[in-house]
């Protein structure tokens, strides 16, 4: 059975690619981007973002100075305790700690745990505190 519709913005918060060379990388993204109607939505001098895509130099803030892995994977989670729990079930099946669950410098509120997964991958939970939201997911129902 082929699927009908799909719901975005439950389980993936954000996407951190962190790049050696951000200036190329800049290159590919606003020419892939611009043939797909998708404007960069912000940029500075070691990195720049896209939707939810966040592309940063090893030298950003956000890279806290070294490569985050193959991939940075952030997923949403619903309050701190459920940070708190990814962090622990992570661990316990053997992910290794890449930050303990507290605040981050990102937004008031922003509360979240760092792991790495087997494969090095950074893998995020994070919950961005009390907020209002437009809806809870956007529904994508395709034409026949």
């Amino acid at each position: 059975m082929e699927t009908q519709s799909l719901h975005r913005g439950r389980l993936i918060d954000h996407v951190q690619l962190v790049v050696a060379d951000l200036a190329a990388s800049r290159r590919f993204y606003e020419a892939v981007f611009e043939v797909l109607g998708v404007p960069l939505g912000g940029e500075g001098d070691s990195w720049f973002w896209a939707d939810e895509l966040f592309i940063s130099s090893v030298d950003s803030e956000a890279a806290a100075g070294r490569p985050t892995g193959r991939c940075h994977l952030a997923f949403q989670a619903g309050d701190r305790a459920a940070v708190e729990a990814f962090h622990r079930a992570g661990l316990a099946a053997g992910g290794k700690d890449n930050g303990a669950p507290g605040e981050r410098p990102y937004h008031p509120g922003y509360y979240a745990a760092f792991l790495l997964d087997p494969d090095g991958n950074n893998i995020e939970a994070v919950f961005h505190g009390d907020a209002d939201r437009s809806a809870p997911s956007v529904e994508i129902t395709f034409q026949a």
